[in-house]
């Protein structure tokens, strides 16, 4: 059975160019680049590369990149390090909709003496910046929000953010791990301190990442060790992985106009088609300012878990917007801080799409999809009661 992949902002392929490039890093060349010996050297030069692929794709330079072990520990080194650097500040602003690498850090440290302010967003997901501004002082540490959200693609205005934060003395750092490789990033010519990336998101490997840290910025490493990454990341060097990424940002600065135009076209071709032949479906979020790859979509009455399986007969490979799949009745807490009401936030399905999907893919969705949900619909008592209430009418 064919795999029709849909679920590129959970992970992506690794590009066939990308695993070409980490290959003799596996055996052949497995020098440590530590090593004062050539052969250890030759794999230093490779890294240095790397880092420059990396730092061109943002529009900073080299020596402005950490490598991490993922997003997650990007986002971990940023918040810890900002609040280390500015041990007299107490308060923390970040938002309801974060990744759970930002929101259940910030909820620890929130039970652990520091003040957070949860900015809310309204219900297309926006955030309204003036939430923002009111709530800064000087007691700010950090301010942490997401460039575009991970399950409705919405995108905050941190060009703006960025300036004021800026301007008032603490630190901002973006999750960008959804943005990176799919929208234009330019560190030259906006004020972000912080900003982390992930490999696998950008069709690199699993298991390697990266934070930028502008020059400047305060910083107090995450982990200590040795000498490595100029001293703010202790631990010998992910060789083929820091390679893997290094192509794979290479890779995604080509494509970018490709993630703009054509994927842009097929996710909209999807979403368009589904809205227009399944009754009360809806989008979640804005539909303008948002990830060229991403939409979230609510069937109202069925369960998302359910849409899922049934795709998955199909080899249709999606995520639900609810988190059913991990064993709770309770929707995501995206949907949730969005207002989506609780009849059609259990129903959310996110598409993500990649350069790597076609259309003849995306007409397959549209095909099976409508069927499935009808067939749901037919088993929900909740829709048979809409329909009967709705008759009554």
């Amino acid at each position: 059975m064919k795999v029709v992949y849909v679920d590129n902002n959970a992970t992506t392929q690794v590009a066939p160019e990308v695993l070409e490039e980490m290959a003799p890093y596996f055996h052949d060349l497995y020098g440590n680049p530590s090593s004062m010996h050539s052969f250890g050297g030759q794999v230093a030069a490779k890294l240095k590369e790397a880092r420059h692929k990396m730092a061109s794709l943002i529009g900073a330079s080299p020596d402005e990149i950490l490598v991490t072990s993922c997003g997650t520990e990007s986002d971990n080194t940023a918040i810890r390090a900002a609040l280390e650097s500015y041990p007299d500040k107490k308060h923390i602003i970040t938002t309801r909709v974060e990744h759970p690498a930002v929101l259940n850090l910030c909820e620890y440290l929130a039970e652990n003496g520091y003040r957070v302010t949860f900015l809310p967003v309204d219900r297309q997901g926006r955030l309204n910046p003036e939430d923002l501004y009111k709530n800064l002082s000087d007691d700010t540490a950090i301010v942490s929000i997401m460039w575009a959200n991970n399950e409705t693609g919405v995108m905050f205005p941190i060009d703006e953010i960025a300036s004021v934060v800026q301007e008032k003395g603490a630190v901002f750092h973006t999750d960008a791990v959804q943005a990176v490789g799919k929208i234009p990033i330019d560190m030259q010519q906006i004020p972000v301190d912080m900003l982390s990336l992930s490999g696998h998101k950008l069709h690199g490997p699993k298991g390697i990442g990266a934070l930028y840290i502008r020059k400047g910025t305060k910083f107090s490493p995450f982990l200590i060790g040795g000498h490595q990454e100029r001293g703010r990341r202790g631990g010998t060097e992910n060789v083929a992985y820091i390679i893997g990424l290094g192509k794979a940002c290479e890779l995604a600065a080509e494509h970018l106009g490709e993630e703009n135009k054509r994927v842009k076209y097929l996710r909209d071709k999807l979403e368009d088609e589904l809205i227009e032949r399944i009754p009360s479906a809806m989008v979640n979020g804005d539909r303008e300012r948002r990830l060229p790859n991403t939409t979230s979509i609510s069937f109202e009455y069925v369960e998302g878990e359910a849409i899922l399986l049934m795709m998955n007969e199909f080899g249709i490979c999606a995520s639900s917007g609810s988190a059913c799949t991990s064993g709770s009745l309770e929707p995501s807490h995206v949907l949730r801080a969005m207002g989506v009401p609780f009849t059609a936030a259990h129903g959310s399905i996110r598409f993500s799409l990649s350069i790597y999907n076609t259309e003849e893919e995306i007409d397959f969705i549209i095909e099976k999809l409508p069927p499935i949900i009808e067939r749901l619909r037919e088993l929900s008592p909740f829709w048979i009661q809409s329909k009967m209430g709705a008759a009554a009418l």
